[in-house]
């Protein structure tokens, strides 16, 4: 059927991830990648979703603090309303899960969603999955099934049929 249709779509990635494993990761799966310069560093863009995921790794952020980091996620979040921030780190030990709980309450409220990640497949797959289901005409086949499996699930509830009985009576 057509789920198994493979999904192509454009990505808009910062020109500082280049040469960055996602980005080759997306294109030998056929998406299409263009580098900007005029999106904030560390940022993937499917514009058809209208999605941003921001990549942080947790080591760099330790290293080089996180205030300067956490102004760059208040200018992402401002920018891009369906925002996430990828925290990879290949093992979330207690500093990985701290700096994570910091950002969270300094975000609390906002549109940001926080997601830890390990390695670059966990990465991709995680964004093709966000931003192909929050696309059209994706969201509208799975509302449309949703809808389905209600209409069903009401046609064979035995309380609607007892009704249904009661009302023919």
């Amino acid at each position: 059927g057509q789920e198994n249709a493979r999904w192509i779509t454009t990505v808009i990635m910062s020109s500082s991830l280049q040469s960055h494993e996602v980005s080759t990761s997306l294109q030998s799966q056929h998406h299409r990648v263009r580098y900007s310069d005029s999106v904030a560093n560390g940022s993937i863009i499917f514009s058809l979703s209208g999605i941003a995921f921001l990549l942080a790794d947790t080591q760099d952020l330790l290293k080089t603090g996180e205030e300067l980091f956490l102004d760059r996620i208040e200018k992402f979040i401002n920018i891009h309303r369906n925002s996430f921030l990828l925290l990879s780190a290949a093992l979330h030990g207690p500093k990985e899960w701290d700096l994570m709980f910091r950002i969270q309450k300094r975000f609390l409220g906002s549109n940001l969603r926080l997601i830890p990640v390990h390695n670059t497949a966990e990465t991709v797959k995680l964004m093709l999955t966000i931003a192909k289901t929050t696309c059209k005409p994706h969201i509208d086949n799975i509302r449309d099934r949703m809808l389905m499996a209600k209409a069903q699930i009401t046609d064979q509830s035995p309380v609607w049929k007892m009704l249904h009985k009661s009302q023919l009576d």
